[in-house]
């Protein structure tokens, strides 16, 4: 590779190189690259160009147009963001009418304003395995972002997926898996955008763990090794979803990925999100995450946040002398602009409306009816996990004595930025102790105008009923009553960004759950978690009688609680990963690297076997399997049909120029329709949630492929269709770098978990 002319932009010459060639003897074919943490070096970036797509096609044509018209310094202006009104703010040119972008947090909610709604966080909206439900998520945050002025919202997330069981931002994303992950990316991403308000989805790629994921005192940034094959087959999965619906931004990573860092990594950026993906839209830094500027240019940054000090007046000169082509500068503009029009921002957009707390301002409330949603996410979010002699739901109990720390508000939470401001806060017990967990900690958190606490709304119920209540929210061996109907002991288990759990239990919790099991013979434990919680050191006790994951349910907790705890809801949430029955199952998984030397390395080497697929692998048996989770009712599966819609089955998928976003057309098509009727055989109307798990060649034993919440009145019988697209079937071919599709027999089930078989069947291609 022949090493241009260039201008240093706060960096040296030796780390460009070691983005553009690595070292003298690197492969150029990335085919060939068998090992960890090298990073071919893909370039140039490709040109955007609307694609296959007519709007993104008209958009491009505008922001072309506008780009001619643009000098040089214009042109660069446009490329780095700044503090200010909002958490980032894009540059505005008055007199060619281009307003500046305004970009905020978080993934559940506006953080840190006054009149937003607190919903709930990724994770139990992955956990109500509802496709619906997750796109109304997805429309309701849209319309509060509209309205509060904010164009590009710093959301959905796929990454971290969840590969590391202590990893302290699992819970911004949607589950451990790539399948359910990118249902959740697709459905908010089509939800955020059809209020005209761009998604961004993050953080590409391999954002794993929090630990060193910036340089700092003790060398550079952890390095993300994986192969090219786990790369796409798990962690690039989730996103195609989400570029499929539309997706018009992307944020890249901190973390370095196979020793390049993401923000410019050339492998990534151009290859595969530009090249494979056809992404037309804009690649964000997160904020800090530009750690050069001729590197972070020609390997496919578009936008710097904030406050760049790489390019400025030092991208202008590079593009003077030809370190950076010009060509270059204008697609970074033009995607920022082709993004805009594509959204129709430049429609009458509203002004941002984003306050300080301490200043007084007028009150922008755009809540509408969200709180209803919020709700109803909450519930259908809950996770029965245990329901021993049918303890659940409670029947107009006349004594309930509660107790724990979660339970109740927060003491003073506005005095911390990690309640409800969105900062850092690495004291464990001040977090945990101080009230209910109804978000995670750090950017991803959100601002509740209110927070519905479960004694609350437990204490209005049993007013209602014209029962008692007795309370201990401190006591780790608290007074039992003997007239209690029951006890209802609540916990949590905090995270954060910033930093990785250090357990996936507390003694504090557990001794609480034990000391009240042993005086209480109908113990209900209800734990609202960031992430997975180990309960063996109490789950067998014979008094604790029902079990509840109730995750991060967003301000409407007490109520979605009850819902589920009286019965008003039949609980249907399932568990978006797999709790261990101790925390050394999770092998390799469970701990983020501890690595203090100059370049620290974290390898992936279980490969495609994370979660649930980890445990198949072992044949270790967990405590609740991914896909678990109770209901008040019971079902039947009948009725299993394959059906072979005569499509494509070529080993490789057809060539596309260009290629739609989101990848080749032909990994969307529909290859099988598998059918079942679930007939609802219990006692009361509820859900259900049928799930299909495909067993691939050459690849897990078993992968979620389909799932379908279906609502079933009692007696009654539904048809549930999953359909099978190319890419569910197929592996990523390092050799030839394409999706293949491979002839051969594709043992099936559906059942109600990843481990809880119903139905049996093959595919035959």
């Amino acid at each position: 590779m022949r090493t241009p002319s260039i201008v240093l932009l706060g960096a040296s010459f030796a780390s460009y190189l070691a983005d553009a060639q690595l070292f003298s003897n690197q492969l150029t074919n990335i085919s060939e690259v068998a090992y960890y943490g090298f990073s071919p070096p893909v370039y140039p970036t490709p040109q955007g160009s609307g694609g296959t797509d007519p709007k993104w096609q008209n958009a491009y044509a505008r922001a072309i147009a506008l780009v001619s018209q643009m000098t040089l310094e214009e042109k660069v202006n446009m490329t780095s963001g700044h503090v200010g009104t909002c958490v980032g703010n894009s540059f505005n040119i008055s007199r060619l009418g281009i307003e500046p972008l305004c970009f905020a947090d978080a993934p559940n909610g506006i953080r840190g304003q006054e009149f937003v709604s607190a919903f709930p966080s990724q994770i139990l909206v992955g956990a109500t395995f509802d496709r619906h439900l997750m796109q109304r998520y997805g429309e309701a945050l849209g319309q509060e972002y509209y309205d509060r002025g904010i164009n590009v919202a710093l959301l959905p997330v796929a990454g971290p997926l969840g590969r590391m069981a202590r990893g302290g931002r699992n819970w911004e994303g949607f589950g451990a898996d790539p399948y359910l992950s990118g249902a959740g990316m697709r459905a908010v991403t089509h939800g955020l955008q059809s209020q005209g308000v761009m998604a961004q989805a993050k953080h590409f790629l391999l954002n794993e763990q929090e630990f060193r994921r910036n340089p700092g005192k003790y060398g550079e940034a952890v390095s993300s090794n994986a192969d090219d094959r786990t790369i796409h087959e798990l962690y690039v999965f989730p996103f195609m979803d989400s570029l499929h619906a539309g997706a018009a931004s992307v944020m890249c990573s901190y973390q370095r990925v196979n020793n390049s860092y993401a923000c410019q990594n050339s492998a990534l950026l151009n290859g595969i999100l530009k090249t494979e993906l056809g992404f037309q839209g804009f690649v964000t830094s997160d904020w800090g995450a530009q750690l050069t500027g001729l590197a972070s240019a020609n390997a496919g940054l578009d936008l710097a946040m904030p406050d760049s000090i790489y390019w400025g007046n030092n991208l202008t000169e590079s593009v003077r002398n030809g370190s950076v082509a010009l060509s270059r500068l204008d697609d970074m503009v033009t995607r920022i602009l082709s993004s805009w029009f594509r959204l129709e921002q430049d429609k009458s957009f509203p002004s941002p409306s984003i306050y300080a707390y301490n200043v007084s301002h007028d009150i922008v409330d755009v809540r509408g009816n969200h709180a209803a949603l919020i709700r109803e996410v909450g519930a259908a979010g809950h996770v029965l996990v245990k329901n021993s002699n049918n303890t659940l739901p409670l029947k107009k109990p006349k004594f309930l004595s509660i107790y724990g720390y979660d339970a109740k508000l927060p003491d003073a939470p506005w005095t911390t930025s990690t309640r409800f401001g969105g900062g850092f806060d690495v004291n464990f017990g001040w977090e945990t102790f101080n009230g209910t967990l109804i978000t995670g900690g750090g950017s991803g958190s959100n601002t509740p105008p209110y927070v519905i606490s479960p004694f609350q709304a437990i204490q209005d119920r049993v007013l209602k009923d014209g029962g008692i209540l007795r309370w201990d929210f401190v006591g780790v061996n608290p007074t039992a009553y003997a007239n209690s109907d029951a006890c209802l002991v609540f916990i949590n288990a905090y995270a954060s960004e910033q930093f990785d759990r250090t357990s996936l239990t507390d003694d504090f919790s557990d001794r609480l759950v034990r000391n009240v099991a042993t005086n209480c013979s109908n113990t209900i434990v209800v734990i609202h978690s960031a992430g997975i919680r180990v309960v063996d050191n109490w789950i067998e006790h014979p008094n604790v009688t029902a079990v509840i994951y109730g995750l991060l349910p967003g301000q409407e907790s007490g109520h979605a609680l009850v819902d589920v705890l009286y019965g008003d809801v039949s609980p249907s949430g399932r568990l978006p990963f797999t709790i261990a029955k101790k925390e050394d199952d999770y092998g390799l998984l469970l701990n983020s690297t501890i690595d203090y030397g100059p370049f620290p390395q974290d390898n992936f080497t279980e490969g495609l076997y994370i979660d649930y697929r980890h445990f198949d692998k072992y044949n270790t048996t967990p405590r609740y399997e991914f896909g678990y989770g109770l209901s008040y009712s019971t079902f039947a599966y009948s009725d299993l049909v394959v059906e072979s819609l005569n499509g494509n089955v070529a080993q490789y998928p057809p060539q596309d120029n260009p290629v739609p976003q989101g990848g080749p057309a032909a990994l969307w098509d529909t290859l099988y329709n598998i059918t079942v009727k679930i007939t609802n055989t219990g006692k009361v109307d509820a859900a259900e949630v049928p799930q299909l798990y495909i067993s691939v060649p050459t690849a897990p034993k078993w992968q979620l492929r389909g799932f379908d919440k279906t609502h079933i009145p009692c007696n009654g019988t539904t048809t549930v269709i999953f359909p099978v697209t190319r890419r569910d079937l197929s592996i990523w071919d390092v050799t030839a770098q394409k999706w293949k599709l491979s002839a051969g027999t594709y043992p099936f089930f559906v059942g109600a978990s990843s481990r809880d078989v119903r139905l049996e069947g093959f595919i035959h291609i």
